[in-house]
């Protein structure tokens, strides 16, 4: 960690308002967030940012001067590779997203037992069309599966995940490992409020990727937590209120190049926020 780095996580420790019991989150970075980066070196530097987890995700490069990404079909060695990287960097891998997930249960299962090989809980998607057997997957494999959510397309009735009413209406009837994938910086982006959406989504979120945005509309784009309008604090007491334990990711999409600061800040706000469970 650079004295830049330590110095912004120790302000947003300083800064950010306390609550005394834990919310049982298990805070965590989306390796998105370092997506013009190795997923080696996403991992080196989600560490070095204070989180002691990572959401992987698919296709990222592994590693310099090799031509294998993350995902199923690493293959053996590299996914062996892979669970040394985290272990070394002492994190854990608790999700991965967003993928597809194939509607033929024989090509939808490399996928989750590969993920279970990692440790990895939640599967994060979009593949709505394919949740019968995103069911059947995770009742097999004791896993979560989360319904995200990308901005509202114009263009495209058809992609209906932005709304978080339709996320319902997909999930409400379902096993309760079947939920969603609650992206509160793509809400905003679509209009709506992330506490409005959470209301609506009460006890079936099964997993978050945590933004803050510096405005309401669809040109917003990420700040540290505390600074913008998403109301972070608001989203984190209703974890709280929910006890919800699964994965929060931070997820921060500007700056990419130059973000650790940032994303420390984020981890930071949220340990002096609360407590998570890891």
């Amino acid at each position: 960690m650079t004295l830049l780095t330590g110095l912004v996580a120790t302000v947003a420790l300083t800064l950010a308002p306390q609550s005394s019991p834990p919310s049982g989150i298990t805070l965590s970075v989306q390796a998105w967030t370092f997506t013009r980066f190795t997923a080696a070196e996403a991992i080196e530097m989600t560490a070095q940012a204070g989180s002691k987890n990572v959401e992987l995700f698919p296709g990222q490069v592994f590693k310099k001067g090799s031509d294998v990404k993350v995902g199923p079909e690493m293959g053996e060695e590299a996914t062996r590779e892979l669970r040394d990287l985290l272990s070394r960097n002492g994190l854990r891998a608790v999700a991965y997203g967003v993928t597809g997930i194939a509607k033929d249960p024989a090509q939808a299962r490399p996928l989750f037992q590969w993920a279970k090989s990692l440790g990895i809980g939640v599967i994060n998607t979009e593949s709505t069309d394919a949740l019968n057997t995103a069911e059947a997957m995770a009742k097999e494999f004791d896993m979560k599966v989360g319904i995200h959510n990308h901005p509202r397309r114009a263009d495209d009735p058809n992609y209906r995940v932005w709304d978080p009413t339709y996320v319902l209406s997909q999930v409400k009837n379902r096993d309760r490992r079947i939920g969603a994938c609650a992206d509160t910086g793509h809400w905003v982006r679509s209009g709506i409020r992330p506490m409005d959406a959470l209301k609506i989504l009460r006890g079936r979120v099964v997993s978050c990727h945590l933004k803050d945005l510096n405005e309401f509309s669809a040109a917003g784009h990420d700040v540290p937590y505390g600074t913008g309008i998403s109301d972070i604090p608001s989203i984190l007491r209703f974890f709280e209120s929910q006890k919800f334990d699964g994965p929060v990711s931070v997820e921060y999409e500007y700056n990419m190049e130059h973000s650790l600061p940032e994303v420390s800040s984020c981890i930071g706000f949220v340990r002096g926020f609360t407590t998570p469970k890891r």
